[in-house]
């Protein structure tokens, strides 16, 4: 005996039927759906851009290295820490400040941001902390990168400006280096054809250590579109000669920010504090999304006494510039080659 159809015409039949089927597969989908927002709600969701990220980090620090390989180097390089660490009159401020750990940094930097503004004869509008340079290239492409725009950088430049770049759901096209340099010429002619938001050159270069002379970064500035930012990374900026180009003429460039940091020279890697140079139009933009307290108070006072120590971070510069023969030499020894460096490491190619 069949079920509800029993006893009408062929056609009503059907009719029926058809409306019965539609009927519970309409319940039956209905109640998938509710499955289906009753598993979304278990399970927290993220953003589309979020949600499509690989598990990735930028570096692979020394400590996991270490604790994957069950003991410690012998020497630690790979991170281009100084290991020289702080001059000894920065030591000395951070141990009479050791106390003064409980309060937050002051949020707006003034002593330190006014130390900078007077050394680099800059206005205090134009300069903005934050915590190193890796802190500044996040700020800088959530303000300039919507998802699916375009950065151009270095192909195997500073995987940070990278990681950062992905993370916003943005599009990293790369230029491969010449001659074992950034090629200059073809950032900003990838700039100008993928129409790119960002561009992001290292001057000295990490990885290579090569460094472009001032001139020729003002040269590829003027060649890059205006509306293009261009983030120049200066982190080795002062273990190099002839490579920074004038703060005042930059400063009226809007698309123009520079990057600098305490944590190569100066030997303050683990303080965190780097700070950006720019038009002051553009820096505003940087304190509307900034961490306020993001550079600890005891970070700003070990900056500060680092910028004002010049014999100290002379002392420095030359060891590290004494420590780049040396290890040239160390690889040349063992039949390998090196890359001529302006940083405070060197490239070995193995």
């Amino acid at each position: 005996m069949s079920g509800g159809c029993e006893g009408r015409g062929q056609d009503e039949s059907q009719d029926v039927c058809q409306d019965e089927c539609q009927d519970e597969s309409q319940s039956h989908g209905a109640r998938s759906g509710e499955r289906d927002q009753a598993d979304r709600a278990a399970r927290l969701v993220f953003s589309p851009v979020a949600e499509a990220l690989p598990d990735t980090v930028p570096f692979v620090g020394p400590e996991t290295l270490e604790r994957a390989r069950g003991r410690p180097f012998e020497a630690r390089l790979g991170a281009n820490e100084n290991g020289f660490g702080p001059s000894p009159a920065v030591r000395e401020a951070l141990a009479r400040a050791a106390s003064e750990a409980w309060m937050y940094g002051d949020p707006e930097g003034g002593a330190l941001r006014a130390a900078l503004a007077e050394r680099l004869d800059a206005p205090l509008e134009a300069i903005v902390l934050s915590e190193g340079i890796d802190g500044l290239l996040g700020l800088a492409c959530r303000l300039a990168l919507p998802p699916g725009a375009v950065a151009v950088s270095s192909l195997g430049g500073y995987p940070t400006f990278a990681y950062h770049v992905i993370g916003h759901g943005a599009r990293l096209a790369a230029v491969p280096y010449r001659e074992d340099r950034c090629d200059l010429q073809g950032l900003a002619a990838a700039a100008r054809d993928e129409g790119a938001r960002v561009v992001y050159l290292a001057n000295p270069d990490n990885p290579m250590g090569a460094q472009w002379s001032a001139e020729a970064v003002d040269r590829f500035i003027d060649a890059t579109p205006e509306h293009c930012l261009i983030l120049l990374d200066e982190a080795y900026l002062e273990t190099a000669e002839g490579a920074a180009p004038p703060i005042a003429a930059d400063l009226t460039r809007p698309n123009l920010v520079r990057l600098r940091t305490f944590s190569k020279a100066h030997g303050l890697a683990g303080m965190r504090v780097g700070y950006a140079i720019g038009a002051p139009e553009t820096v505003a933009a940087f304190h509307k999304v900034r961490n306020h307290f993001g550079v600890g108070r005891l970070a700003q006072i070990a900056a500060l006494a680092a910028l004002q120590d010049e014999a100290g971070l002379g002392a420095l510069v030359r060891a590290i510039a004494e420590s780049r023969l040396r290890i040239a030499e160390i690889a040349e020894a063992s039949g390998l080659t090196t890359l001529p460096s302006s940083a405070n490491f060197v490239a070995v190619d193995c």
